[in-house]
């Protein structure tokens, strides 16, 4: 019998935005992250975030339904720079928020100073890490991305990364008392370039998931491309199989049209947009951009 599939609600101060399996797609975009961007890193460290604004107006310009912040810059002050980066994307935008952040202070930071209810990215399933995370995702009643790997390794097999989900879902739920509604996993998105068996574990992983416990799923879609040319049409290619499979979000750079639009047409022929709706509005918007231009 199939487990009841989960809704997980996010909130800004006056948005609400649903991942679910019978709802449409939710974009996650993750261009607000210094990893990799050395000037935006040099930018950060001299307490200039005007960068932040630019990124903000693309990711929505683009088409993100949630946005994720992530201030993770050696030699600064990550707590109070992360807190002050969710207060100006508060004041840019009304899309929610997932803080994105390995430094348990920084979370603690970010969470305070968020108004609504967020998704915390992330925690593993090392029970030290559940022990330093979860108590602050209940206390501010947030939502969480869980990995299914431990301190032993990131799982080749999709066995494991259920035994994980397994354990991070009793855990979270028996021990510190989170909705099982509030969890959100990974199912572990790894290159195709380095084992052309990656993904067809993914996508088990993600129907399995599903079938097993219900839950709601993101992953970080540039993972399976990595070191590959063509990435974009890779990606466009990927993200409707694992739609078709289970997925429900996906942290991605919202700027990619090709992709974005790739995960619309899959959720207008899954049946998860009303009578095309929202593929008809954006199209009507293309146009009026393409007219006013």
């Amino acid at each position: 019998m199939a487990a009841q599939l989960r809704e997980t609600t996010l909130r800004s101060a006056s948005k609400e935005v649903v991942l679910g399996h019978e709802r449409p797609f939710v974009v996650i975009g993750e261009r607000i992250n210094p990893t990799g961007r050395k000037i935006f890193q040099e930018q950060l460290r001299a307490g200039d975030l005007s960068a932040i604004e630019r990124d903000v107006a693309a990711q929505v310009a683009g088409g993100a339904d949630v946005l994720d912040v992530n201030m993770g810059v050696p030699l600064t002050d990550e707590p109070e720079l992360l807190a002050k980066a969710i207060t100006m994307v508060q004041e840019l935008t009304d899309l929610p928020i997932c803080i994105d952040s390995s430094v348990v202070e920084a979370l603690e930071a970010g969470l305070s100073a968020y108004q609504g209810r967020a998704l915390v990215n992330s925690v593993t399933a090392e029970d030290e890490r559940m022990e330093q995370i979860l108590p602050l995702v209940k206390q501010h009643d947030a939502a969480i991305i869980a990995l299914p790997n431990d301190a032993d390794e990131i799982p080749m097999e999709s066995d494991k990364r259920l035994d994980l989900v397994a354990k991070i879902v009793r855990v979270a739920t028996e021990e510190y008392g989170i909705a099982i509604d509030d969890i959100v996993i990974d199912p572990l998105a790894m290159p195709i370039g380095a084992d052309q068996s990656v993904v067809q574990t993914t996508l088990t992983t993600i129907r399995r998931i599903r079938d097993e416990h219900g839950l709601n799923m993101t992953l970080g879609a540039s993972n399976v491309s990595f070191g590959m040319p063509g990435r974009h049409a890779i990606g466009a290619a990927f993200l409707p199989l694992a739609m078709g499979a289970g997925l429900t979000s996906a942290i991605m750079d919202a700027r990619t049209p090709q992709i974005v639009e790739s995960v619309r047409g899959t959720d207008l022929l899954l049946g998860h947009d009303e009578w095309g709706m929202n593929w008809i509005a954006s199209h009507r918007a293309k146009q009026a951009a393409a007219t006013a231009t």
